[in-house]
């Protein structure tokens, strides 16, 4: 090897200590921040997503969620949201509940028991990236929960931290699917991990069987235009087609049935996150109290959660459409 040849290899393993480093890292940090699991992949435009997701808009399954159709050059490359952008980082952050709510009251997605997950993941999030900052440098890095045009799930699978089953959901091995996602694009190249290659759901269709309202079709496709957490929470019209009626299975804000039937869910363990602390209200509340329950009561109790989306009129709305 020549003089020049092996100043370049110095500097080739340097840069990879470096980034194994800083991808040790931030794995640690994540975990010191209240992640669950971290997984890292190369930011690179994602083109078989972006084919899907144009199909799946093309066909309305998106409802009246119009923001679906916005920015969707931004959703499918990593690049238009940080320039530069070299890693995806992945979080997941378990919300899996302890306790239940009364069985015979109206039902609540259990995502929904705490705080409101956009506000507690933003901050921890915040701290994570003054974290790398620290340690790496001044680097550039976005935080998105969500709410942002980021196709999450499929960075999560990207980086190894999970197939996406029958039901849409992001599932892990060690603990099924009751997880936030949260990503973190930077302009820091990492040591990626390697893409989550074979899916476990096998021939099992309880998903699928078990859907009020059938939204779940084949190929793991999605009519989110007849969930019921799209009727109860993202339809904003005050009248929820008549078609549905009596096909909610009581439940007044999101649905986890194709959650709570999935076999890998058996491994779901306890969150440990204080903010996601269920309120005593959703988990004790009857038919009468949600009935009796006044503007001026809802906007007190709730207003650190996620049900002020469907806004007290939703509530109203989805509690008169679910009773007989």
């Amino acid at each position: 090897m020549d003089e020049l040849s092996l100043c370049h290899y110095i500097k080739y393993k340097s840069h990879l200590n470096r980034s194994k480093q800083d991808t040790d890292f931030i794995k640690a940090e994540a975990q010191k921040n209240g992640f669950d699991f971290c997984g890292i992949t190369k930011a690179e435009k994602l083109d078989e997503d972006a084919f899907r997701l144009e199909k799946w808009l093309n066909k309305g399954f998106h409802g009246n969620m119009q923001y679906m159709e916005n920015y969707f050059d931004l959703r499918i490359d990593p690049t238009r949201l940080v320039p530069g952008a070299k890693s995806v980082i992945t979080l997941l952050k378990n919300y899996y509940p302890e306790i239940r709510q009364n069985t015979y009251a109206p039902k609540i997605s259990k995502y929904a028991y705490g705080n409101d997950y956009h506000e507690v993941i933003k901050s921890l999030l915040k701290n994570l990236l003054d974290k790398i900052k620290e340690e790496v440098g001044e680097i550039q890095g976005r935080g998105f929960v969500d709410s942002a045009p980021v196709l999450e799930r499929a960075w999560a699978q990207k980086s190894g931290l999970g197939w996406i089953g029958k039901n849409g959901n992001l599932i892990t091995k060690q603990n099924g699917s009751f997880f936030f996602i949260a990503t973190l694009i930077t302009d820091v190249e990492l040591v990626y991990d390697d893409p989550f290659a074979k899916e476990y759901c096998g021939s099992c269709t309880r998903c699928i069987d078990a859907c009020p309202t059938e939204a779940i079709l084949p190929d793991k496709v999605i009519d989110g235009s007849r969930c019921i957490s799209y009727f109860t929470i993202e339809l904003k019209e005050m009248l929820i087609p008549g078609e549905m009626k009596n096909k909610f299975d009581n439940w007044m804000f999101g649905c986890d049935t194709c959650q709570d039937v999935c076999p890998w869910n058996r491994f779901s363990t306890t969150s440990h996150e204080p903010a996601f602390k269920p309120l005593p209200e959703i988990l004790n509340f009857t038919t009468k109290q949600w009935d009796e329950l006044t503007e001026e009561q809802f906007k007190k109790i709730f207003r650190n959660s996620p049900l002020k989306r469907s806004k007290f009129s939703g509530i109203k709305r989805n509690l008169h459409f679910i009773q007989p």
